[in-house]
């Protein structure tokens, strides 16, 4: 019998019944003050643990009240802006020594950075036959999807899989941070060769280069690639590496560690969570409003169109109907999302190389009418600001980065976060998270089969 993959009119029946029998009023939540999404009504979060590993501010609270404030992140202590500003300054590439930090809490010496790059040079390679035998086989157009498949299947290939001991976990981390731009890359390269019947190509990457080098060497069908280019691409990397404990993938690695699961099954559950549009793949979101932009706007230079179109957006009326303005706005930061700033220095320089300066001024008349179109078109607490994501879309794109790895490469950052939050779990808590959620569901009486109507 076939796979049957269509919806049939009976399914739909069903998913109306559904529906009707599980639609919760929403006055409940605030009646029973419910944490929706485990945020109260101004936006803060419910505190559900405690970590070293990152810290996000964006509210001084002045005499009981909270008051805006610029955003911060910083790294184990460290302000973001002091730690890109460090490896940028003295031309070096910083996401190895930023991912040392997050994982072990101190910035390395030279010979302690050194190490761990050899570390990884020597963990960045894939079991005898694994591309062959599983990334070749049944390539999926979702390359997080993918990269899901393969950390499972890699499951298969550790004898200690289930080894739950701090040094087997710390082992199997590094490994999935070091083989991660392998597994996105040789993933869509498949996808792109079995779905779209272009040219195949497998370069193994080089214990000589950075993560970043690696992914555009392996990416690009003659390995080259700029300085610069490989720069932009390692500041993503870096900007994206952490955010926190209470990010969705990152709390998804928290929940699903303290059940006693596996690495893979961890990390591919984050991955899962990752790939939703809401999170990982907003940035696509962004990128696909700006195509539709410039399709409904005729000239994309006339502000009063482009504002036109914008409250359209707001009003469910263009793009996905959603009421969005991507890359707008954040569940945390108001005034500004400090990765953003930082990235935006990098995105003119970047377009004026790329011939894209058209594109950066666009984002950048969209950024600025967002936020007085979005004070104006809702009643927002808190500030509004443009997120890494609005920018980041932009960047890869101008770094020939296909739309379908735009979220992998988040993964490929976020790795590092997820495993200095699994060990951070593992050495501190012995307890599974298991929140609490409240029944309104009335006692119904049993019914026997034949008097049911």
């Amino acid at each position: 019998m076939a796979f049957n993959m269509q919806a049939t009119p009976e399914i739909a029946a069903l998913t109306q019944k559904c529906v009707e029998n599980s639609t919760i009023d929403l006055s409940l939540y605030e009646r029973n003050d419910v944490k929706r999404g485990l945020r109260d009504v101004t936006g803060r979060g419910v505190l559900t643990g405690l970590t070293h590993i990152s810290n996000i501010v964006a509210f001084d609270e002045i005499d009981g009240k909270r008051i805006p404030r610029e955003g911060l992140l910083e790294y184990r202590g460290i302000n973001i802006n002091d730690l890109t500003e460090g490896f940028l300054k003295e031309e070096r590439f910083g996401f190895e020594e930023s991912a040392y930090l997050l994982i072990f809490g101190k910035l390395p010496t030279e010979d302690q950075l050194q190490k761990f790059r050899l570390l990884l040079k020597n963990q960045r390679s894939l079991p005898k036959n694994f591309v062959r035998d599983v990334i070749m086989k049944a390539p999926s157009k979702d390359m997080m999807n993918t990269l899901s498949r393969s950390v499972l299947t890699l499951y298969s290939y550790d004898k200690n899989a289930d080894d739950i001991s701090l040094e087997n976990v710390m082992r199997q981390c590094l490994t999935l941070i070091a083989i991660f731009p392998m597994l996105a890359v040789y993933g869509y390269h498949a996808y792109n060769h079995y779905h779209r019947d272009k040219s195949l190509y497998i370069h193994k990457p080089s214990g000589k280069l950075s993560t970043a080098e690696n992914v555009l060497r392996m990416l690009r069908p003659d390995k080259k690639y700029t300085r610069f280019e490989a720069k932009v691409l390692d500041l993503a990397l870096v900007l994206h590496m952490d955010h926190g404990g209470g990010n969705n993938s990152t709390f998804t690695t928290h929940v699903v560690t303290s059940s006693g699961s596996d690495t893979y099954s961890t990390i591919a559950a984050a991955l899962g969570s990752l790939k939703g549009p809401k999170h990982g793949g907003a940035n696509i979101k962004v990128v696909r409003m700006f195509d539709d932009l410039k399709r409904q706007v005729k000239n994309t230079r006339n502000e009063e169109e482009v504002a036109a179109y914008l409250r359209r957006l707001l009003n469910k009326e263009a793009f996905d109907r959603q009421g969005l303005i991507y890359g707008m706005g954040h569940a945390v930061y108001s005034l500004s999302d400090p990765r953003a700033l930082i990235f935006k220095r990098f995105v003119q320089r970047l377009a004026v190389e790329k011939g894209r300066e058209a594109d950066y001024e666009l984002y950048t008349m969209v950024e600025r009418l967002a936020k007085k179109i979005i004070g104006e078109e809702r009643h927002i607490y808190k500030g509004v600001s443009a997120n890494v994501d609005f920018y980041s879309g932009l960047v890869y794109s101008m770094l020939d980065l296909p739309i379908e790895l735009y979220t992998p490469m988040f993964a490929i950052a976020r790795i590092v976060g997820w495993s200095a939050h699994r060990m951070e779990e593992l050495i501190n808590v012995d307890k599974i998270i298991r929140p609490a959620y409240m029944n309104i569901q009335e006692h119904v009486e049993y019914v026997p089969l034949e008097e049911r109507q």
